[in-house]
């Protein structure tokens, strides 16, 4: 795992039972009390990790008001994040998968709230990009105040314009893999608000676009 801006989040290898190996299987090396094999340092893993490219995307979601029987009670907020950790599972259903670092505000309200969206962002669009994996940031209101986008139909949640697609999504499964949250989603809807310009990429720890 690498560490760039502070919620682009991956994820990890999933573990299997040596019993389950076939006999010709090499194991894995023994670990540490870190839980890491031995050997393998943090900024080891990192640094191997950030040789792998990713695209960016925004996860957004509409933050349910606190009283939700009380039609007067103020509404809830967005919420962003930036993540690279996004990836397609399946085609029938559709389903993809986000990875959220355990504890993050996302990886909470998305404990709660079943709806989300994911906004794949272009090379025109590094700006949101960073703003929503700042540390220390300012609150998610005023992160979307001058950031174009439209409500999605199915999620309420915000779907960034001149993305190069938009998707909808309905949590299917929580898997907890180390310090993240795996987050699988059932696809509720896709568009391709703009085919202008190339993906926004990360690698060795900057945002790209592809030359």
């Amino acid at each position: 795992m690498w560490s760039g801006p502070a919620d682009i989040s991956v994820f990890g290898v999933p573990k299997t039972s040596p019993a389950a190996l076939p006999a010709t299987a090499v194991l894995p090396a023994s670990r540490s009390a870190s839980g890491h094999a031995e050997g393998v340092s943090n900024d080891e893993f990192r640094a191997a990790m950030s040789r792998l490219a990713a695209g960016v995307v925004l996860v957004t979601a509409l933050e349910p008001p606190l009283d939700p029987d009380d039609p007067h009670a103020p509404p809830g907020e967005d919420v962003g994040m930036t993540a690279t950790a996004f990836m397609s599972v399946s085609l029938d259903p559709p389903l993809v998968l986000v990875s959220l670092r355990e504890g993050s505000r996302m990886d909470d309200l998305l404990a709660e709230q079943p709806l989300w969206a994911v906004s794949v962002l272009s090379e025109s669009q590094r700006h949101i990009a960073g703003r929503f994996a700042m540390k220390g940031r300012v609150s998610d209101r005023l992160l979307f105040a001058d950031i174009p986008y439209v409500r999605g139909k199915e999620t309420g949640a915000p779907l960034v314009g001149g993305a190069l697609a938009t998707l909808e999504c309905r949590t299917e499964q929580r898997v907890t893999a180390g310090d993240h949250t795996l987050v699988i989603g059932r696809v509720l809807s896709a568009s391709l608000p703009s085919a202008d310009g190339g993906p926004l990429t990360y690698f060795r720890g900057r945002y790209r676009h592809l030359d």
